[in-house]
């Protein structure tokens, strides 16, 4: 039996993987003193690696059919979603009274993953129905999506389920970089504490910056499933103006681009010597360390591995039908020298190249920002849990 008190870690990406890749970190950390039950609701690519000490339940995979997160569907061909919902509803259930967590930490909701609240809620409310109840906590990145027409409707909305269900909520980012109420404006006054834990990485560790006998540029989009625009632009980049000045470009596809775009990709892969298609890299921040220039989204982990990796670095922000998150984020990197910018508006293959060849000029950046938000998650998960045996104490 292990005697160790429970967290139950609740995260769901339906788009990329980022959200998953910033829990395990977390969990990894909260292992320390905790045993960790991660409930994973999206896909879960057998390249991922789970830490140790962290227990993984793969819920019934629920994803998104328009890259954006709005469009639910059942990963599982031939199961109903609802059928999905009813199973991953009795899972969670069985996981709260198997572990009578300490605490819940629940992932993004209820800033994110509205559509989501049908098995939350219920799960929120089991658990303050525990005697003891569980600390619940949200676990949210540094800058929100804040630029919907009901936006300050669904920032109450928010405001009010933080104040209905949780007790803390823990932003993962350095607040000199970003803080809560930059993107976050309820008109109604937050009752749980805010918490600022630094950025999560998955290591505090800057891999070494190895210089390529030819200059290389790594493309990426963590996931894959919204990088087609920028894959398919560098290609036609390095094809029409890169390899004739002798760059050389590896595209990392990501687990979840869709395969009939990887083969289309990697068809052009193989007619030129130059051009590299790869599926997947487990080492991307070190890999970004001993390329020239990494040329990428700017989604939370992916402008995180670029810090660490001290690479000369052009993003090209997701910023699709009202996405400003990663907007956002590119903004404050190029203000302060980390990045490059070239918003998505002007992607062509003749304006990525341009970009690529002036970041290649570019002084590596030296940005310090506070990466320790993993440990310092699992600190301020541990004082909520003493605080709360302590008052539990207090009252018997």
């Amino acid at each position: 039996m292990n005697a160790r008190p429970a967290v139950l870690y609740y995260c769901q990406h339906s788009v990329g993987l980022g959200h998953l890749v910033r829990s395990l970190a977390i969990a990894d950390a909260l292992s320390e003193g905790f045993r960790v039950v991660v409930a994973s609701g999206g896909a879960v690519p057998p390249e991922l690696a789970v830490p140790a000490g962290v227990e993984l339940v793969a819920l019934p995979a629920i994803g998104s059919s328009d890259g954006r997160g709005s469009h639910l569907i059942s990963v599982e061909v031939g199961v109903d979603l609802d059928e999905v919902w009813r199973r991953r509803r009795e899972i969670l259930m069985n996981l709260l009274e198997e572990l009578r967590p300490a605490a819940v930490v629940i992932e993004l909701f209820p800033f994110g993953r509205r559509k989501f609240a049908r098995e939350l809620v219920p799960l929120l409310e089991a658990a303050a129905a525990l005697d003891p109840a569980p600390i619940i906590v949200s676990s949210v990145r540094d800058i929100l999506v804040d630029s919907k027409d009901n936006q300050q409707e669904l920032d109450d909305r928010a405001a009010h389920q933080l104040n209905l269900h949780f007790d803390a909520v823990i932003v993962h980012a350095d607040p000199d970089f970003a803080t809560l109420d930059e993107t976050f404006r309820p008109s109604i006054r937050l009752e749980p504490s805010i918490h600022y834990s630094g950025f999560v990485v998955r290591s505090a560790h800057r891999p070494p910056r190895r210089q390529p006998l030819v200059p290389e540029v790594l493309v990426s989009a963590g996931g894959g499933k919204i990088g087609v625009a920028l894959f398919r632009a560098a290609v036609a980049a390095h094809l029409d103006h890169l390899d004739e000045r002798g760059i050389r470009t590896r595209v990392i596809t990501g687990p979840f681009l869709d395969p009939a775009i990887v083969a289309e990709l990697e068809a052009h892969g193989a007619r030129c010597q130059t051009l590299e298609i790869s599926r997947f890299e487990p080492r991307l921040c070190e890999a970004m360390a001993s390329s020239s220039v990494s040329v990428s989204l700017c989604g939370y982990n992916t402008a995180l591995d670029i810090i660490r990796a001290g690479v000369p670095a052009l993003v090209v922000p997701y910023d699709v039908d009202g996405e400003t998150e990663q907007a956002l984020r590119a903004s404050r990197l190029s203000h302060k020298g980390v990045v490059r910018s070239l918003p998505m508006s002007d992607l062509t293959p003749a304006t990525l190249s341009e970009a690529i060849i002036g970041t290649l000029s570019m002084k590596a950046p030296s940005a310090t920002f506070d990466l320790g938000g993993s440990v310092a998650t699992a600190r301020i998960v541990a004082d909520l849990v003493e605080q709360r045996a302590r008052q539990v104490l207090s009252t018997r």
